[in-house]
């Protein structure tokens, strides 16, 4: 059925959407701007950082100041090096897949690249990392998901997409992907989770510990 799964990074191999929401959060409220996770959740995830910028400066009327975005993502990382966590069984789903399988991420190369790295997960940023930068519109438009494939020489109806956002999952499925959500993540749990019309996937799942027992022809023979 499937030839290539795709997989978001953040919310989905990793566990790092909590800790930017929080961050996002603080940073924000010393500008006088209060929001909590449930409008980032809504608004946010998934999204790449310039878009957030730009969606915070219009909805809030607000000029940041120029070393906001440094600050920021100085602070995040620092974040990331103390409190980042891979998800639970995400590295066994993948070295266990006998399907090819890359990244496609809102993230910057860099920001993935090392996000990666810090949970050893280092080796996966090469060829097979995709990033918002690669496109000329990030999710939820289909292009990043659509470049992806070409790359990967994948027709787009063999693709398995996993998102956790509802940003992630318009994007899968207006590129013609089947598209599983993940919804283990810390920024997830407890959370009434409400899909849109345009952001039903076709499957989900809490734990990467179920996802053979879900799709068990997806795993190498043993």
């Amino acid at each position: 059925m499937f030839d290539l799964v795709i997989f978001d990074c953040d919310g989905v191999i990793l566990d790092s959407e909590i800790i930017s929401a929080n961050m996002l959060i603080q940073e924000l409220a010393k500008l006088g701007v209060v929001i909590d996770l449930d409008y980032v959740a809504r608004h946010f995830l998934g999204r790449s950082y310039p878009t957030v910028m730009a969606t915070i400066r219009r909805e809030f009327n607000l000029t940041l100041p120029p070393e906001f975005e440094a600050n920021y993502r100085t602070r995040l990382l620092e974040s990331f090096e103390t409190d980042l966590k891979v998800m639970p069984h995400v590295a066994d789903v993948m070295a266990e897949l006998r399907l090819q399988y890359c990244i496609a991420t809102s993230s910057s190369p860099m920001r993935a690249a090392k996000s990666l790295a810090l949970v050893g997960l280092g080796h996966l940023a090469g060829p097979r990392l995709f990033t918002s930068t690669m496109v000329a519109n990030g999710k939820p438009a289909p292009d990043l998901f659509l470049y992806a494939a070409a790359q990967m020489g994948v027709s787009p109806d063999r693709c398995l997409v996993i998102e956790d956002s509802l940003t992630g999952i318009r994007a899968g499925l207006a590129a013609g992907m089947t598209v599983w959500r993940f919804t283990g993540g810390s920024h997830l749990k407890n959370r009434v989770l409400e899909e849109p019309d345009d952001a039903r996937p076709d499957m989900r799942f809490a734990s990467f510990a179920d996802f053979y027992q879900i799709a068990p022809e997806l795993r190498v023979n043993r």
